[in-house]
């Protein structure tokens, strides 16, 4: 009797989610850029996109001649580009679509004076009607499965409410792009760190500003109550109240398991990373530093509840940069995500911790704590005295 009504309960709630069914996985690049590129081709009135890293390679022409194909159909197409991540792309490589009729911007052209803020999310939206977010940019070491070639990612598609606030994310981005707002905007927490709650789940934004961040309260909250954590981060430097969570999480019997980096496109950032093991380690959480390619990946899965994003699990992406998360309370996306988390397990190495503690020399700790200054220190204290200059 009481398998019955719980599995009552089950199809009821699965009733209303049922709206999730408009959101999907994509594993890997080559499942992403096809499905990407055929939105684009179906779209009928609009094209958005927002990239932190975009090549001029055959990958880039591709998407480059999609959006002037949707152009020539008549659609408004804006592209939005983070000057620094793109720094070799040069703005010619535009002209035909600008001709077109389309629209480009430079996020945050390069000045030493707000040289720190960058636009690192990723999105493209259709329609307001689909939408594509992840860590995936447009260069060619994205492409690959991420075990045989190619950078390890992944990334969601999205239909519905949530895509409708992802396309209104980036108008409000692409209005702020060259810095022209009015002189106490960066007061203005609401336009850069928010949470906009929908059916689907909920859509943070992060940005520069003041008081706290909305992402990073809600991650906070949801892995105080967690019984099992699986995070896979590209690049791991979380606050003191994160790892404390996640010590939380081992000390009241669940299970933390952590993918990292086995090898990393930022060596400092995987030092500084490394200078937080020990602790993490004694404490009884599960680090795995995944093996056949760079790790990109952004994944946390907290019980049933998964964040997708841009953001990575370290001082950049919860403090500094422009970013933006998914949070999706679903049973059926935790499931499937577990099964991309468990995949991703089987290539990596877990770090034994007696090992750990007794196989690096002073000279490697003394590297990991430079590191982490830097990064956990010095960038953040760069940032706040340029947080002037955003005007």
């Amino acid at each position: 009797m009481f398998e019955f009504i719980f599995s009552v309960r089950r199809i009821f709630a699965g009733m209303a989610n049922d709206s999730s069914s408009a959101i999907h996985w994509l594993r890997t690049s080559l499942e992403a850029f096809p499905q990407m590129l055929s939105a684009i081709d179906r779209a009928q009135q609009s094209v958005r996109l927002e990239m932190y890293i975009f090549a001029s390679s055959p990958l880039g022409e591709r998407f480059r001649d999609a959006l002037l194909r949707a152009r020539r159909r008549g659609l408004a197409v804006r592209v939005l580009i983070d000057a620094f991540g793109s720094i070799s792309l040069s703005k010619s490589f535009w002209e035909s679509l600008v001709q077109a009729g389309g629209e480009f911007r430079w996020f945050n052209p390069l000045s030493l004076n707000r040289l720190a803020y960058r636009d690192h999310r990723k999105i493209l939206v259709c329609d307001e009607r689909v939408a594509f977010v992840g860590g995936f940019n447009l260069a060619p070491q994205y492409e690959g499965d991420g075990v045989k070639a190619g950078w390890r990612d992944v990334g969601l598609q999205i239909q519905g409410v949530l895509a409708r606030e992802l396309a209104k994310s980036f108008d409000e981005q692409f209005a702020r792009a060259e810095f022209r707002h009015g002189r106490f905007a960066r007061l203005r927490r609401r336009a850069l760190q928010q949470r906009i709650r929908t059916p689907d789940g909920d859509l943070f934004l992060s940005g520069p500003g003041r008081g706290v961040n909305p992402m990073k309260r809600a991650l906070v909250q949801d892995l105080a109550g967690a019984k099992t954590v699986r995070i896979i981060s590209a690049y791991f430097l979380p606050s003191l109240r994160v790892r404390r969570e996640l010590a939380r999480v081992v000390r009241r019997g669940g299970q933390a398991q952590l993918i990292l980096a086995g090898r990393s496109d930022v060596p400092l950032a995987q030092l500084a990373s490394q200078r937080l093991y020990a602790n993490l380690l004694r404490a009884g959480v599960e680090i795995h530093l995944y093996q056949p390619q760079i790790l990109h990946a952004k994944l946390f899965i907290l019980d049933h509840i998964v964040y997708a994003g841009s953001a990575n699990l370290d001082t950049r992406s919860l403090n500094i940069n422009y970013e933006l998360l998914v949070r999706l309370p679903n049973e059926r996306l935790a499931y499937e995500a577990t099964a991309i988390f468990n995949e991703d397990l089987s290539h990596s190495r877990r770090i034994d911790p007696v090992a750990w503690r007794t196989s690096r020399s002073f000279w490697q700790k003394l590297k990991e704590s430079w590191a982490y200054f830097l990064l956990a220190r010095a960038d953040p204290y760069v940032a706040r005295r340029q947080l002037r200059w955003l005007n």
